[in-house]
């Protein structure tokens, strides 16, 4: 009976031993090691189609071999892909307001500047028109442009939504492709875009910075979305009022309004615009990188969970205090490190998975979510083997982590599972609170979406007036900067701990029974009907 009583007690001290190794927990030092290879200096910034970004996409397949996680690019772990780069030829430039037939030259940087995201004509010249938000929701029969005449016009608006549309909705429509459909179908030329004073997260000074850094877009007629968009500018807010002189409203009168998302007006301005563009256009080859860990599933293991984070990052720009590497620590080398300890981990300590596990890093997010777009158009596995996207970009573990925002929270049951995760693990969650940043559009989850994917963003959420001050400096100060480096203050035990519940969600969705559904009042959840036709 001693033997046995002696050996039901060793029984009983290993066996959670055991599970406790199964179920390890990070500590956020494997995941620091690698942002200090993926943003340092020799990495140059990992702009689409650089050196520096092949270089790190080479580090990430070294640590995808070493851990033995699968190849499932389409040349072993990559997916190349193709785009045609935009660089503003900004001395053979010019934009000007018209007013009573005198020109009154804006200075570039200064006043306004060009995006090159979309492919500009030589020469506009036509009258303005604002449009208030400039957006048409059928949806919730709202529609900025009802009744307006903007054909042969340049529609003006101010970024953001009222306060009756969603955020998620509100964000789908805000992106470039679907805001410009309306538009073209009004028999508008272009858009003056104005900064919602509310939701600036780069101070007009930097973004003016770099604003001749080449815009890309995919190569291929298939991935056009602005086909017909002869202007783009983005128009300095404190030098807005030179659009609105003369209209009877003033810009910070409107901009008021917005902060608030209420209803805005619509007027003719008493200006026109003449652009005049040059663009300096080549080919630019780059790449996604594909891994997978297989299920067990008979069945399931053709189907997979995916976990995407983008690898590049803005390169090489303007100096700020002396430096020019914009080394994208936070963005998005952190997502990547996330990445590769999340699938090394599950390679050495095996879960009972019945789907299997596809991690992609993609390229060219910074662009406009381009590797993504190209991947989830261009998948390397069946179309409709995904059934889930998990979604890593600039979680920031700036603070502890005691709470999470998760994007897409209400549109899909991924949203129950995150919260069952979260608050499993002490951390508690919330929809997205800055609903005018568009952050749901603005990172690789909705190129997944649009294919009919639920998908899900999980970040790191302040707490405190305290912590919401650190989030919103370092926004100002590090976001597209050069000081978002190896030389910043992290919390390692946040970041390990963001590990754990990726890690425990992606488990999660691998092994239940039922694939992840669109709620029946999603928006979205036309695109997964869309998908099975």
């Amino acid at each position: 009976m001693l033997k046995k009583s002696s050996l039901f007690v060793l029984i009983a001290v290993i066996a959670p031993a055991f599970a406790q190794e199964s179920q390890p927990s990070f500590d956020g030092k494997t995941w620091w090691e690698h942002i200090k290879v993926l943003a340092a200096d020799n990495m140059e910034g990992r702009d689409t189609g650089s050196l520096g970004l092949k270089r790190a996409e080479a580090y990430v397949v070294g640590q995808l071999k070493t851990s033995g996680i699968q190849p499932a690019g389409v040349k072993g772990y990559y997916q190349s892909v193709k785009f045609e780069s935009r660089q503003l030829m900004e001395k053979e430039s010019s934009a000007a307001l018209v007013r009573d037939g005198k020109a009154e030259a804006l200075t570039l940087g200064e006043d306004a500047i060009f995006s090159t995201r979309v492919d500009l004509a030589p020469t506009v010249d036509a009258p303005l028109m604002f449009v208030g938000y400039g957006l048409s929701i059928p949806e919730k029969d709202f529609d900025d442009l009802a009744g307006l005449d903007l054909k042969g016009k340049v529609a003006v608006l101010i970024t953001g939504s009222p306060s009756q549309i969603s955020s998620a909705l509100a964000s789908h429509h805000q992106t470039a492709g679907e805001r410009w459909k309306a538009f073209r179908a009004a028999g508008a030329v272009g858009i003056i875009s104005i900064p919602n004073l509310a939701s600036m997260d780069v101070p007009w000074s930097r973004t003016s910075l770099n604003r001749l850094h080449p815009g890309m877009e995919l190569a291929g007629a298939e991935f056009n979305e602005t086909e017909g968009e002869q202007l783009a500018l983005t128009f300095n807010p404190a030098r807005a009022d030179k659009l609105f002189a003369g209209s009877g409203h003033t810009f910070q009168e409107l901009a008021e309004l917005a902060k608030d998302r209420k209803p805005l007006p619509h007027f003719s301005l008493t200006v026109s615009i003449q652009a005049k563009a040059t663009l300096k256009k080549k080919a630019v080859e780059s790449a996604n990188l594909v891994a997978k860990l297989p299920g067990n599933d008979p069945q399931l293991k053709n189907e997979y969970v995916v976990l995407s984070a983008h690898i590049d990052h803005v390169g090489i720009g303007e100096p700020v205090n002396g430096d020019r590497i914009y080394n994208g620590a936070m963005d998005n080398a952190s997502g990547v490190a996330v990445l590769l300890d999340v699938a090394a981990s599950l390679k050495q300590h095996p879960e009972s998975l019945k789907r299997s596990l596809l991690f992609v890093f993609v390229t060219g997010e910074e662009k406009g979510l381009l590797g993504s777009k190209y991947f989830a158009a261009h998948p390397t596995v069946d179309p409709k083997s995904m059934v889930a996207d998990i979604n890593i970009d600039m979680f920031r573990p700036l603070v502890p982590l005691k709470m999470l925002t998760v994007l897409g929270m209400a549109e899909s049951d991924l949203g129950a599972a995150a919260r069952e995760v979260a608050e499993s693990d002490g951390v508690s969650v919330q929809a997205d609170p800055q609903p005018l940043r568009n952050v749901f559009v603005r990172s690789d989850q909705y190129s997944f979406i649009r294919h009919g994917i639920p998908a899900l963003a999980l970040d790191i959420a302040p707490t405190t007036p305290e912590e919401k001050q650190i989030y919103q400096d370092w926004l100002t100060n590090r976001y597209h900067a050069p000081s978002d480096d190896l030389d910043q203050p992290v919390d390692l035990a946040a970041a390990g701990k963001y590990e754990d519940i990726i890690r425990q969600l992606m488990i999660k969705v691998a092994v239940n029974a039922d694939r992840p559904k669109w709620k029946t009042d999603s928006f979205f959840r036309r695109y997964a009907e869309a998908a099975k036709n």
